[in-house]
């Protein structure tokens, strides 16, 4: 047989595996500005990125549900449509489809037989780009496809939101589903957090984003994140004995937080999340106006010097990459990115920003802490869609 031969058999063999499969993608998300807002009400930017998550969805007959991840190879879990239980441990990767899963079936929205889901990513994991969310939006795509069902951008970001704070335990706001499924080329997403809201604004042109990976476990569930939810939820509450009123954290003044004087570490958290929501108020202006991009990158900075100092969300090697990038003339704006407590920072920077000042920063990381940070160059991209698994190209690339 020839090579030309054994190359038609398996893409027929290919095509006959795949004509009852379903497949979507998802992209990850970097937050640009407004960190820790989205649970608090107030505004956020965030921009979808070409790294995604691949969902492929094979129907079954019966009610096995079979799950693989290519980044947790030695693990297929299997467990039954009537059995969605929380796994634990080598499996808890798992929860997240399994979430997606419950969320559907809460809608009356789920497949009505067993499946099998593969999963596969070129994401960087743990690094603060919400794979997470992005394996939520891929696997809900395409399960939903099992069905013969739809759903908007908005729905599937609110369906995917409530997998990840019901089902995984995670008090996340609706920053990281939005950003995904929200996302288009070239584009930062706005999304107004109390009301839900979703829009795009224009990056500047001839800037990049850049990510630059500590390499430190970004475990939200494990971490201080429902510590700072908790606190800034106690906050709230404190404010509201003064201001009834009061529908969020975000919606604060500075005067009230001066007269309710707040015991610490509460007063440090709402001070971050009000100064926040006023630099993000006025980074939406300057990107509406097509300002001043040294203007907008000096917001970044200052989010991150509030994250160090009042919401105490950085840590020494996320502090290091910030004031090393800042001392580069190409870079615009740097911050962390995420929920923080370790994962990445971000830069904005101009084009002339090269792999060769990446690779100076990265090389002074080094020195401090003994080893290199990841780094990667991303573009604003668009959100999750469904995908052909049949293309006249042969198979897709997972």
């Amino acid at each position: 047989m020839t090579k030309e031969e054994k190359k038609a058999l398996s893409l027929n063999a290919y095509r006959e595996y795949m004509q009852d499969c379903y497949s979507a993608e998802a992209p990850g998300r970097i937050e640009f500005l407004g960190n820790h807002i989205d649970y608090n009400g107030g505004k956020v930017l965030g921009a979808a990125i070409n790294g995604v998550v691949c969902a492929l969805a094979k129907p079954r007959k019966d009610l096995t549900i079979r799950l693989f991840s290519e980044s947790f190879e030695n693990d297929v879990v299997e467990t039954s449509l009537n059995d969605l239980s929380f796994r634990k441990g080598s499996e808890f990767w798992a929860n997240y489809p399994l979430g997606v899963l419950w969320s559907l079936k809460e809608a009356t929205l789920a497949p009505p037989s067993g499946f099998e889901l593969i999963l596969t990513t070129d994401l960087p994991l743990a690094a603060g780009l919400s794979s997470s969310a992005a394996v939520e939006l891929a696997t809900a795509l395409a399960l939903l496809q099992l069905n013969g069902n739809e759903l908007g951008k908005s729905d599937l970001a609110r369906l995917c939101r409530r997998a990840e704070n019901q089902f995984v335990g995670l008090p996340c706001g609706i920053l990281d589903q939005g950003v995904s499924a929200h996302g288009e080329k070239d584009h930062l997403v706005l999304i107004d957090c109390e009301k839900e809201n979703f829009s795009t604004l224009p990056l500047p042109k001839d800037t990049c984003l850049w990510i630059f990976d500590t390499g430190i476990k970004h475990d939200l569930v494990d971490s201080l994140y429902a510590t700072r939810h908790s606190e800034c939820k106690q906050a709230l509450e404190l404010l509201k004995k003064k201001e009834p009123d009061l529908t969020c954290l975000a919606a604060a003044s500075e005067g009230l937080l001066t007269s309710a004087n707040l015991p610490e570490p509460l007063s440090k958290r709402a001070l971050h999340v009000v100064k926040e929501k006023t630099r993000v108020d006025r980074a939406i202006e300057l990107l509406k106006d097509d300002a001043s991009r040294k203007e907008i990158g000096e917001l970044l900075f200052a989010s991150h010097d509030s994250s160090r100092e009042q919401f105490e969300n950085s840590c020494p090697e996320l502090d290091f990459l910030v004031d090393d990038l800042r001392k580069c003339p190409s870079v615009l704006g740097a911050r962390l990115t995420g929920g923080g407590f370790g994962g990445a920072v971000l830069a904005w920077t101009h084009h002339a920003f090269s792999q060769t000042d990446a690779k100076a920063t990265a090389t002074a990381f080094r020195k401090t802490f003994g080893k290199h940070p990841k780094v990667h160059r991303f573009e604003a991209s668009r959100g999750a869609r469904i995908t052909t698994t049949l293309g006249e190209a042969g198979p897709p690339s997972l």
